[in-house]
């Protein structure tokens, strides 16, 4: 049996999922995104990809600034309330008892709840088609202290992060290698 040819399509599964927060001197809101990763480390930058008639796409071009916050088992219903919800009718940080707090660089809220908030600033917009591309400078990071591990190296497994593949919430696995791993020198 061999490979099917399909139809071309963001087929790159899974991919994280991210409350994303914006605001600005009247407004703030909440909103999910799968449209994320790494640019580069150094600087280190990241981006978000938001459709033009999103409620926080004119907020972060005006402001052009937002907080990638991370999702975890935990807040997969508020993630998916908030992809599926506008910030137009609803106030979705009540509605799902989502607590703000104080960024240490820019204006828009942090989440409490996420393990790590994602302080950026906008660098760019990229017009692609049915999504605009903020391409961003993280400008902080913040970590909630009890994923911190006793060296202070950030511990993924204890948060239980999310990812979103083709419409479905995974819980991400195990940890089954670091960096490295395969070119290393067994100890026998």
């Amino acid at each position: 049996m061999g490979k099917k040819v399909i139809k071309p399509s963001v087929f790159l599964n899974p991919v994280p999922v991210v409350l994303v927060t914006c605001s600005d001197e009247t407004v703030k809101n909440v909103f999910t995104v799968a449209w994320t990763g790494t640019i580069c480390s150094d600087p280190p930058m990241t981006y978000i990809s938001v459709r033009k008639e999103r409620y926080s796409y004119d907020i972060i071009k005006k402001t052009r600034e937002f907080c990638i916050n991370l999702t975890t088992k935990d807040l997969a219903f508020a993630t998916d309330y908030c992809g599926v919800k506008t910030g137009r009718n609803e106030d979705k940080f009540k509605s799902m008892n989502l607590t703000c707090e104080k960024a240490s660089v820019i204006k828009a809220p942090l989440l409490k709840e996420s393990p790590v908030n994602i302080e950026c600033k906008v660098l760019e917009v990229k017009e692609l088609g049915s999504h605009d591309m903020f391409i961003s400078e993280v400008v902080a990071v913040n970590i909630d202290e009890k994923y911190l591990d006793e060296t202070g190296k950030f511990d993924l497994e204890k948060c239980n992060l999310i990812a979103y593949s083709h419409g479905q919430y995974y819980n991400l696995g195990e940890n089954i290698g670091k960096f490295g791993f395969s070119v290393k020198k067994s100890n026998k």
